[in-house]
């Protein structure tokens, strides 16, 4: 008799009606966005920070290019000796005290430049004020030779090269941001669901086995079908869960960004600042409009299929080994020998995505690792929204089912022996003699 469905079923409500799972599904994403509006609270705090920095110019020829700014406020002092400008900054509680010794030659001014404060000052206010002394004094080295620096400055000319592929097709910078967003949130989504979602797993086959209510379990029911039942069950919770956070996390985000006023864009992340350095030399209207041409160029059908089916793949793969560890042990400090080498091919196909399939998406590394299958559901998925031949994609697959179907095989064996064996820590050793039973 076929006892799958009830297996399942039993798993998805004991993990849906466990007290710690119903608290962590609400406290989870309240935690989440507090941390993120505490992150960008204080963010925007630093950012707001009204800071006043004086200029101590003894050559004369650099205090011209600090204009006050939003949060920055310059002030010029004049016939006044470094003492006293030290003790004035100290006084006033300014930011700090920027000195330009003089100097008659320009290229000495540059090692005769100190910025004194009572803290650390920021590398952002220091690279912003290399930048000012580092444009004037190359103007005024300019000017020493004779050179008009108006004309040099007419003469600057920003390219914005239009792109587009043989069949006609218009891309633009934005297409590849775009790509590469859909490409990062599926891949790192899978990472992070196989990671929280396969621990659950395995600690649920722990449990019941010291518990010893599995003697009573594999009575009646094949130790295929109480694998399978368990990492259904727990990943129909998982989906459950996860759902319940994305509504709950948005309502709170929306919240927090209405009634307190607290700006989450100011927490950034590497690939938000990929896409502003991407989009800095177009103007807003042009962005908006490539970011709505990009979506629609992207194989929304292809991709939403691909994900789902290589989403599903690669976490019950994954969740089958983890299931095997669990069965393999007897409680949790034992399984770290053996999560290693389950974790590594995903850490790998992790960076993979991030260093190689962002730079070169149908370069050789890119593709090879897109149909290893301990790698090909987080690297396939990071290459779809560049446009992967429907072929590679079907191969990919076929060799993750297949693949699939041996871990079952595989873990099955190793999960009909384990879950019966008590108070032995295995080695890889006796997990080989048990795959051979």
């Amino acid at each position: 008799m076929n006892h799958l469905p009830l297996i399942i079923k039993r798993e998805y409500l004991t993990k849906v009606k466990n007290k710690s799972f119903i608290v962590m599904t609400i406290l989870s994403p309240i935690l989440v966005i507090v941390l993120i509006s505490v992150v960008a609270y204080l963010s925007q705090l630093n950012n707001d920070k009204q800071r006043t920095i004086c200029i101590l110019d003894e050559t004369g020829l650099v205090q011209d290019v600090f204009k006050s700014e939003d949060n920055t406020t310059y002030n010029i002092l004049e016939n006044m000796s470094l003492a006293d400008a030290k003790e004035l900054v100290r006084q006033t509680e300014a930011y700090g005290l920027l000195h330009l010794e003089g100097s008659d030659h320009l290229d000495s001014i540059s090692d005769h430049i100190k910025f004194y404060s009572e803290d650390s000052p920021s590398l952002t206010i220091i690279s912003n004020l290399e930048t000012k002394i580092d444009k004037k004094i190359e103007n005024l080295k300019l000017q020493e030779k004779g050179v008009d620096i108006a004309m040099i400055e007419a003469s600057k000319t920003n390219v914005n090269i239009n792109q587009e592929s043989f069949d006609g097709e218009k891309t633009s910078k934005i297409d590849s941001v775009v790509k590469l967003f859909f490409g990062s949130a599926a891949g790192y989504l899978l990472f992070m669901f196989i990671i929280i979602y396969g621990n659950m797993i395995m600690r649920s086959v722990i449990e019941e086995k010291t518990s010893r209510i599995i003697e009573v379990i594999i009575s009646s029911v094949k130790p295929m079908q109480l694998m399978l039942g368990k990492i259904i069950g727990t990943s129909l919770a998982g989906i459950t869960q996860f759902i319940i956070w994305l509504f709950i996390g948005g309502a709170l985000l929306f919240t927090v960004s209405i009634v307190f006023g607290i700006d989450t864009s100011q927490t950034q992340s590497p690939n938000q600042q990929i896409i502003e350095g991407a989009m800095q030399n177009s103007n807003i209207e042009m962005q908006v409009q490539d970011v709505f041409n990009s979506l629609h160029h992207l194989p929304m059908t292809n991709l939403i299929i691909a994900f789902l089916l290589f989403f599903i793949g690669g976490y019950l793969l994954y969740s089958s080994l983890y299931a095997a560890i669990g069965a393999a042990v007897d409680n949790e400090t034992d399984t770290q020998q053996f999560l290693l080498p389950v974790l590594m091919p995903l850490i790998l196909a992790v960076y993979i995505g991030f260093f190689t399939v962002i730079e070169d998406p149908h370069g050789t590394i890119s593709t090879v690792f897109s149909f290893i299958p301990l790698t090909s559901p987080v690297v396939m998925l990071m290459r779809i929204p560049f446009g992967v031949p429907i072929w590679q994609q079907v191969v990919s697959l076929l060799l993750l089912i297949g693949t699939f179907i041996f871990t079952v095989w595989f873990a099955a064996k190793i999960y009909r022996v384990g879950i019966l064996m008590y108070g032995k820590k295995p080695s890889y050793k006796e997990l080989i003699k048990w795959i051979k039973y």
